[in-house]
């Protein structure tokens, strides 16, 4: 079996083998965006059915910064489980589960803490760039700080082997795999799995200002977008601030209308001539702008629909939802009895 094309540019060290397992997710912090579907939504559809995979909806994790928000991120659970079965997400294929309704989780992070410091927490790239981001300075809570472990219990808490994310989110990855080497010493066997990160061909999209994409900062496009948001977002795009006039050869790199066409437009050939194009001058901005409007389009407004139809039956989603948490209590439930016998926690 080939590998799906969305996924065929994957290095072969990284590529999902049978024996792999895949757990991912995110924080249901707001409506996911393109920036979530090109760093990793869409390859976890591409991997439906190649290896066991779990969608985790991490709403503990959500309100480490957003505990003054916790009607919203409860409301956002739901919503964040209508993008991934509107993009594609099949339950048959993909269990989908609510981090807060998975106990064994919070047990775990709880363990894990004992094995990390502060200072290894505080020089993760990751945290370091999202406290700077939200400009807690010293002010931070300690859920957000910790946040790394709470990602390692929902990794090891699945077994997991394969993690698609995002580029920033591999700092993580290697988190994760310190602490269960650090389990797997106290126990002196192998009780749990390292895993590594499986990026896709597009890691990281910039929002329409340039900046990271990001549902607080409100630069995304998000995947419900409607044909007038595409419209507004996309002419709001930042290009180059020296290509004044369309005659003027323009530059590329960092050029966020090419960076949006890099990732959505199927048809890489134009893609490349329209950059050539741009760089001789002779090409207006609102001609590419005109094109990723088309794309967008062309690719969200199936989703569009989708979310909408599956919008008038909530029973549905509340019960894949329900499902998905009960399968997936049962798989974390045994590996916490694993690690509390590594701790000495287990009856003999």
């Amino acid at each position: 079996m080939s590998l799906p094309a969305d996924v065929a540019a994957i290095q072969p060290a990284d590529a999902p083998t049978a024996r792999d397992t895949i757990l991912t997710g995110d924080r249901p912090t707001g409506a996911l965006h393109l920036g979530h579907y090109a760093g990793s939504l869409r390859t976890r559809v591409a991997l439906q059915g190649r290896c066991p995979q779990t969608l985790l909806i991490a709403d503990l994790q959500a309100l480490t910064d957003a505990s003054s928000r916790a009607s919203q991120v409860a409301a956002h659970v739901e919503e964040v489980a209508l993008d991934y079965l509107a993009a594609g997400i099949d339950p048959a294929l993909t269990t989908i589960a609510v981090q807060s309704r998975l106990p064994a989780l919070s047990e775990l992070t709880v363990l894990y803490l004992n094995l990390v410091t502060v200072a290894r927490l505080e020089r993760n790239p990751t945290v370091k760039a999202e406290i700077e981001l939200r400009g807690f300075a010293r002010d931070i809570p300690a859920g957000f700080l910790c946040y790394p472990v709470s990602q390692a219990a929902d990794i090891s808490g699945f077994r997991a082997t394969l993690v698609p994310v995002g580029d920033d989110q591999v700092p993580m990855i290697e988190q994760t795999n310190e602490i269960v080497r650090r389990v797997n010493r106290l126990a002196g066997t192998p009780v749990l799995p390292e895993c590594r990160a499986l990026l896709s061909s597009t890691p990281r999209l910039p929002g329409v200002d340039g900046r990271k994409a990001s549902k607080s900062l409100g630069n995304a496009i998000p995947l419900g977008a409607t044909p007038d948001d595409i419209r507004r977002l996309v002419q709001a795009m930042y290009t180059d601030s020296g290509h004044i006039r369309a005659a003027d050869p323009g530059v590329v790199e960092g050029n966020v209308v090419f960076a949006y066409l890099d990732a959505f437009d199927p048809d890489a050939e134009a893609v490349a001539e329209l950059k050539a194009g741009y760089r001789r001058g002779g090409m207006g901005d609102v001609v590419l702008k005109r094109r990723l409007v088309d794309v967008l389009e062309h690719l969200l407004a199936p989703l569009r629909a989708r979310r909408a139809e599956l919008a008038g039956d909530r029973a549905h989603v509340r019960e894949v939802l329900r499902e998905g948490s009960m399968r997936a209590i049962e798989v974390t439930r045994t590996v916490l009895r694993d690690v509390r016998e590594v701790f000495g926690l287990e009856p003999h």
